[in-house]
């Protein structure tokens, strides 16, 4: 009985160790430039895929629409 449960024990303390490392599946490296190219269909009209300028001022564009002194019209 107690080779049994010794036997149980181990098995399920080992079990942890052929765990697989769960990571994101998507195909974008985390290091990658957010401005670089896109093959998305949800880019924004005026971004230009590669541009940084064009990728912080949509980026600007965006912040400042949801902006609630903006959206109001109450400075």
């Amino acid at each position: 009985m107690m080779r049994a449960t010794l036997l149980l024990t181990a098995l399920i303390v080992l079990s942890a160790c052929g765990e697989k490392p769960q990571t994101a599946a998507s195909g974008r490296k985390t290091d990658d430039k957010p401005w670089g190219e896109t093959s998305s269909g949800y880019a924004a009209a005026g971004f230009k895929s590669g541009d940084q300028a064009a990728w912080e001022q949509q980026i600007r564009a965006r912040n400042q629409a949801q902006n609630e002194y903006n959206r109001t019209g109450s400075h």
